[in-house]
């Protein structure tokens, strides 16, 4: 396919690139056992070209990527580098080659300047002062402002992507892989790395663009290739493609959108009350709590967006109790002050919490699922445990209900959390917490890293939870989730949270200059209802 679509972002006619590949990919197989990650894939990305990668979790994703970065090795088939036959044996052979990669978690040493973090990942050795000049110019000419002594803890999010992104370029690659590079950008932060993204294909630079944001893959990618169950089921100008067609070719069936959520009903009762929190930061990377003031009624979904790090994390450790209030009366749970008590002590008193981290904070990984349940569940009546004895049959029971109704797609009836995708792992830790029919919930990103039928599930069955009455806090990266289904909207910056305000007073702009602080009143800084 080689057409021509009018580019909605920029006005201008975006075709494919042509010309041999950059990079191509031939009869890919990778075997993990007897499961088959990588299933005969055929593919390739030609120069100039921001091709997108898109599957469902555990379509075989990760795997390809890690193989064309020498991370793995195929089972079966070939890599072809402008050409020729090439054995990428690991990731320093493949930044030799001209492949550099941007990673969804960051590699970066927060004690370090930026340069010192750049030094260490080029080849030789350096001068800081000459990498410093180089450092300046680069990120000057593409876009992507840097200082170069300015150590990276006191960097915003947004900024420390720049530092991936410039230390992949000083090393010159032909081929850029980009792991969900907007995660954790504001919407203007996004639309400044679209615009450097746009000038690297320009230069004839390759881009593959991994990214369950499938408006964005149709703003800016040439072309698409769709992997499901380890194959290659499609390909498409994304342009030509709405997103939930793409969701579609994604998950092999038709992706429903989530139900639009009711009016939250005025006058209810107030569930959750947050009053004047402060809390000192725990080390010296996370951030104070300032005066945080909430209340969340029943049936209410209150969505917190905002950049990672502005204090989020610390937010749900008070709320959840894993750090203990300065006063009782500083956190309510229907009217109970709970401040001072631990994680147990409010799950007894109707509350529930999903970590952002699935695996090791909300599942252990080496035990099995029904075990994960009795962890959150062996104190709040669910008749799992009584008088210290485990009833392993009703925790595999919750386990098994849990898994049929959020689709949780597991090889065996009750395996270790550490074999299932991220995708599926986070279903099932949603689901144990929704199951319970919590008074409470506060969740921390509910749908990270999961495809676009798992994201639905999951924003579907919080929609439902808070309308039976539950008050819920969504705290997220994701403003497409924010502005899907919260009720009323906060942003949390440099440790402040603003006034929630009904979702359509709210628009995405709005909330972005919110998110760096310069949109927040003082008004509105710590002073919600």
């Amino acid at each position: 396919m080689v057409g021509a679509d009018r580019d909605n972002t920029s006005g201008t006619e975006r075709h494919r690139p042509g010309g041999e590949p950059t990079l191509a990919a031939v009869g890919i197989t990778k075997d993990f056992g007897v499961l088959r990650a990588n299933d005969n894939i055929d593919f390739a990305i030609r120069p100039g070209e921001i091709h997108a990668l898109l599957g469902e979790n555990g379509a075989g994703k990760s795997t390809l990527v890690k193989i064309l970065y020498g991370a793995l090795q195929p089972t079966a088939g070939e890599i072809r580098w402008q050409g020729r036959p090439v054995v990428i044996a690991n990731p320093a052979a493949a930044r030799r080659l001209g492949i550099g990669m941007v990673f969804q978690h960051f590699s970066l040493f927060d004690s370090l300047t930026v340069a010192e973090n750049i030094s260490l990942a080029l080849t030789g050795k350096s001068r800081l002062d000459g990498l410093r000049s180089r450092i300046e110019t680069v990120s000057r000419e593409y876009g992507l402002p840097l200082r170069p002594d300015s150590v990276v803890a006191d960097l915003s999010v947004g900024e420390r992507q720049r530092v991936e992104i410039v230390r992949c370029l000083l090393q010159e690659p032909r081929l850029i892989i980009m792991d969900e590079p907007t995660s954790v950008l504001t919407p203007q932060e996004a639309d400044d790395l679209f615009g450097t993204l746009k000038r690297l294909a320009g230069e004839g630079c390759s881009v593959l663009y991994i990214s369950h944001r499938l408006e964005e893959v149709r703003a800016i990618c040439h072309h698409a290739t769709i992997l499901r169950h380890g194959k290659v089921v499609g390909e498409c100008d994304p342009q030509k493609q709405t997103a939930k067609r793409l969701a579609s070719m994604m998950v092999g069936a038709e992706v429903h959108a989530v139900r639009p959520p009711e009016p939250a009903p005025e006058g209810a009762a107030i569930r959750l009350a947050v009053n004047r929190l402060s809390v000192p930061k725990p080390h010296a990377f996370a951030v104070d709590l300032k005066e945080i003031t909430l209340d969340v009624r029943a049936g209410e979904i209150i969505g917190v967006a905002g950049i990672a790090g502005n204090g989020q994390d610390e937010l749900f450790d008070a709320l959840s109790g894993e750090r203990l209030a300065p006063g009782d009366g500083d956190i309510r749970i229907d009217g109970k002050a709970c401040g001072r008590k631990g994680i147990t002590a409010r799950r007894r008193l109707g509350a529930a919490f999903v970590p952002e981290e699935r695996l090791g904070h909300g599942a252990v990984p080496r035990m099995r699922l029904s075990s994960n349940v009795v962890l959150t569940r062996y104190a709040t009546g669910d008749g799992v445990a009584s008088g210290g004895i485990i009833d392993h049959g009703a925790a595999s029971r919750i386990a098994i209900r849990v898994s049929e109704t959020f689709d949780v797609r597991k090889g065996s009836p009750d395996p270790e959390a550490s074999a299932l995708s991220g995708g599926n792992l986070q279903k099932f830790v949603v689901g144990r917490e929704i199951d319970r029919k919590p008074t409470v919930l506060v969740v921390s990103q509910p749908t990270w890293g999961v495809d676009a039928g798992a994201a639905t599930t999951i924003r579907q069955a919080l929609v439902d939870l808070a309308r039976s009455g539950s008050a819920i806090v969504m705290i997220s990266q994701d403003l497409d989730e924010i502005l899907e289904i919260s009720d009323r909207i906060s942003v949390m910056a440099l440790g402040r949270l603003s006034t929630p305000r009904p979702r359509a007073e709210l628009p995405r702009e709005t909330i972005g200059l919110m998110m760096t602080g310069t949109g927040m009143s003082d008004a509105e800084d710590g002073h919600a209802n």
